[in-house]
């Protein structure tokens, strides 16, 4: 059985801005991430702890970098199917933009397939499949071929159209929303990332920006938007579950910003 960690976390607070005449609409606004108590800081977060931005970077990543089993590109295939089953339905998996529950089986490379995509895409940086930062299950999830190539290696920010199979993801020229009960993730995926790879081991320094159109350059954007997204959406059941089975049967890593999502702002 999984030991889930205990936390307190935050709601949503609903503002009301003053102007100078009249009323505003109310505004719905994220508060920031409150402090969380896990059962990890005592143990495996005992030199973050009380830390706050490089020093607290600095020991997140050797934290994180410690230990750590790495997986080839094909083993991938199998983790998947564990960590990102579909808790009403233990045959399927949930693809992470579309929210499309999908047969376990139907993984590959043809329509209708799910695949692997890379949420720190993969020409950021020339991650490439080989071992290292490209087969990090922290960052890979399952996702609709198609939709993962509508992805392709956008930046993520808000805006843009829906499309086949989106689930309320959205895309335009330059960037890439997902849908609303994922941003979170995807923002915490990105600054595990940040964190994880620092230019050691022959890999690039990965590093977050505030703009889209990065290329094949290291960076991802736009941090505003990810730091928004974190405070908006705080990790759920299927993220925590997902973290801790990466932790127990995998990398033996975990990503700290599902532990503390406070931390994203001591360091950016």
């Amino acid at each position: 059985m999984l030991a889930t960690p205990p936390r307190r976390w935050k709601a949503l607070a609903l503002t009301t801005a003053a102007v100078l005449v009249g009323l505003a609409a109310p505004t719905l606004t994220a508060s920031p991430a409150q402090a969380t108590t896990t059962a990890y800081d005592s143990t495996y977060y005992k030199n973050a702890v009380g830390k706050t931005g490089t020093s607290l970077k600095s020991s997140l990543h050797t934290i994180i970098s410690s230990g750590v089993t790495k997986l080839s590109y094909s083993a991938l295939w199998d983790a998947l199917k564990n960590t990102d089953q579909d808790p009403n339905n233990s045959g399927n998996v949930i693809l992470l933009y579309s929210g499309i529950s999908r047969s376990k089986s139907l993984n590959g490379g043809d329509s209708g397939d799910w695949n692997r995509e890379h949420v720190w895409a993969i020409s950021h940086g020339d991650l490439t499949t080989s071992t290292g930062p490209g087969t990090d299950l922290h960052h890979i999830r399952p996702e609709d071929v198609a939709v993962n190539a509508k992805r392709g290696n956008l930046d993520f920010d808000e805006g843009g159209s829906t499309f086949t199979n989106s689930g309320g993801s959205k895309a335009d020229s330059d960037s890439f929303e997902p849908r609303d009960a994922v941003k979170g993730d995807v923002a915490r995926m990105i600054l595990y990332m940040a964190v994880r790879y620092e230019g050691g081991d022959g890999f690039a320094d990965l590093e977050p920006d505030d703009k889209v159109g990065n290329g094949s350059n290291p960076y991802i954007g736009k941090l505003s938007i990810l730091k928004k997204w974190n405070d908006e959406d705080p990790p759920d059941a299927f993220e925590e579950r997902r973290n801790q089975v990466i932790y127990d049967s995998y990398q033996h890593n975990r990503n700290p910003f599902i532990d503390h999502p406070e931390w994203v702002d001591e360091i950016w």
